[in-house]
């Protein structure tokens, strides 16, 4: 039998493993009376990282929990750039070139991303990072209505979308939840 000296160790290692769930950061401005139910844009986002399409894997990501976060009328624009993860410039003019066309389509908002981690870090356990940073702007004002940047990393034998879908999740509910 243990004795409580003994149980007390191992919670206290329990709750240390709970607390310990992965390094993360969260900075996000206050959401401001955000309407879900209003038309909604996801735009390109733009790739800072050297892994290929995490800007895609991140829309990905944004548009499914977008959704099951509330926002229902949603259009996803994709970017058609042949090097994304290459050239940042082609990231940023169709995201730019995305926005352009959301504002003549007459969607309220434009969520706006960028990954500026997605990768395994290097050493004995290759723990997953992800990085991201999303806007929501107005699309009649041009003005940004909210801003998040979270990063966060994850156990070895995690996968780097988990972690990042962690991430979108926990600005998202920051962004569009009551």
């Amino acid at each position: 039998m243990m004795n409580l000296k003994n149980s007390l160790g191992f919670g206290g290692l329990l709750l240390s493993l709970a607390m310990m769930q992965g390094c993360s950061t969260l900075h996000t401005t206050p959401s401001k009376g955000i309407d879900k139910s209003a038309q909604w844009v996801l735009l390109p986002s733009i790739n800072n990282t050297e892994t290929p399409q995490a800007g895609a894997r991140l829309d990905s990501i944004t548009a499914s929990l977008l959704r099951v976060h509330g926002v229902s009328n949603l259009t996803v624009y994709n970017n058609n750039s042949q090097n994304e993860g290459i050239f940042e410039l082609a990231d940023r003019r169709s995201q730019e070139k995305a926005l352009g066309l959301a504002k003549s389509s007459g969607a309220k908002y434009a969520v706006a991303g960028s990954v500026d981690e997605w990768r395994y870090k290097v050493g004995l356990d290759g723990e997953p990072a992800a990085g991201i940073s999303l806007n929501i702007i107005d699309l009649n004002s041009g003005q940004v209505v909210w801003s998040g940047t979270a990063a966060q990393t994850g156990w070895s034998r995690e996968a780097v979308t988990a972690v990042a879908q962690k991430v979108v999740d926990k600005l998202l509910k920051t962004a569009v939840s009551p």
